[in-house]
């Protein structure tokens, strides 16, 4: 049994329009939701085996405030390819997993993300800004997650705490 938490980034900042998009900061309420979504997740006692994240620095933020909160004391994996990654994409990095780790964190983007969990349960709803989707997937092996084997336990975002 494995557990996937997919996490959007925290609100980003549009403040500087000279900054290219993967250079985006936090914004005030991003630096404040990012901690409360990972009080939500050390508050159910959730620390991941290992964080993936975009390097994007809205991304990367929100990983490390989210790292540090729910006291993950690994090194946050920083892949290029999950930055403005499609569907197909994210679900081929979560295929190479290293089958020791069972609960991970996916810190990126939308549209990618919404996509992806679509794409896994049927999920017709938007990710917001910091939402955590978290899913159960019902096999040993990353390489074999499939829509026939993943459920939706549970959608919670900065909002709706």
């Amino acid at each position: 049994m494995k557990k996937l938490f997919i996490i959007r980034h925290a609100k980003s900042s549009w403040k500087d329009y000279t900054l290219d998009d993967f250079d985006r900061p936090l914004n005030k309420r991003g630096l404040s939701n990012a901690p409360l979504m990972g009080s939500y997740l050390k508050g159910r006692d959730i620390v991941p085996d290992i964080i993936l994240s975009s390097p994007a620095l809205r991304a990367k933020t929100t990983a490390k405030i989210i790292a540090n909160t729910v006291k993950y004391d690994k090194k946050i994996i920083y892949r290029d390819n999950i930055y403005e990654a499609d569907s197909t994409t994210l679900h081929s990095i979560l295929n190479s997993l290293d089958n020791k780790y069972t609960i991970v964190f996916l810190v990126g983007h939308n549209p990618g993300l919404n996509l992806l969990v679509d794409s896994y349960v049927g999920f017709n709803e938007n990710i917001p800004t910091c939402g955590v989707v978290e899913l159960e997937i019902k096999c040993d092996k990353w390489k074999n997650i499939s829509a026939k084997n993943i459920k939706l336990l549970s959608f919670k975002y900065p909002k709706g705490l």
